[in-house]
């Protein structure tokens, strides 16, 4: 399933997912145009290796790879993919987290996702890049902040044919999707990564983020009151 749109309204414009796309963007060009793309991904992808037991193999400032690999993609179908989600997806949470808060979530949740993946092979020196993790966060997140908003998606059974689903649905699935894809053999995706991130993105919106609740009124409209969260 291939999510399109999500019928989820925002009561403010979300300028960090804008700039995140941009940025994500920017750097892809950069990538693609340079004739020494993959010197630049070994340079500034996250490689486990560097921060935990090598220190002699070329690379950036290792801890600041962390941050650099969210930022840059290893194709089209990558890219193309991991802003599908974003742009679906990040406007909510942005909108309940606020954007002070979701610039940290995104960071955070990215690096988290890193080293989720980074603890299955600590001596790797395999360049990891890709928003892939964070949008994890997020897709985790938006599980527990909007289970039943709907999600218009694309089918792909024989026939191509859109449907509308809830988020709850949607997004467990994802989830199972990435332990099947576990034991996939020769498979350049971080698996564990995605896993990770998204955990993290659920429980961190679980202790530390007030869950909206909508209220139907007379017109037909709505409104989102913020339900307290177990540390408020």
């Amino acid at each position: 399933m291939i999510p399109l749109k999500d019928d989820n309204p925002t009561k403010k414009r979300s300028y960090i997912r804008l700039s995140i796309l941009i940025i994500c963007s920017f750097v892809f060009i950069l990538q693609i145009s340079s004739k020494n793309t993959d010197y630049y991904n070994f340079l500034f992808g996250f490689k486990p290796a560097t921060l935990f037991t090598e220190t002699n193999i070329p690379t950036f400032f290792a801890p600041l790879t962390l941050i650099t690999s969210i930022f840059m993609h290893g194709g089209w179908m990558h890219f193309i993919g991991n802003m599908l989600y974003l742009w679906i997806f990040a406007d909510n949470v942005e909108d309940v987290m606020g954007k002070k808060k979701f610039i940290f979530f995104y960071i955070f949740a990215g690096i988290v996702a890193s080293f989720t993946q980074a603890l299955i092979d600590i001596n790797s020196t395999i360049p990891m890049i890709g928003a892939s993790g964070s949008i994890a966060g997020i897709l985790g997140s938006y599980l527990y902040l909007f289970p039943r908003a709907k999600v218009l998606v694309l089918v792909p059974f024989f026939i191509f044919f859109t449907m509308r689903i809830s988020a709850l649905y949607l997004l467990i699935f994802w989830f199972i999707y990435q332990f099947l894809n576990l034991g996939i053999q020769g498979s350049n995706v971080a698996w564990f990564a995605h896993i990770g991130g998204f955990v993290f993105g659920f429980l961190y919106s679980l202790f530390f983020v007030n869950k909206p609740r909508s209220i139907n009124i007379k017109k037909g409209k709505s409104v989102f009151l913020k339900k307290k969260g177990p540390w408020d």
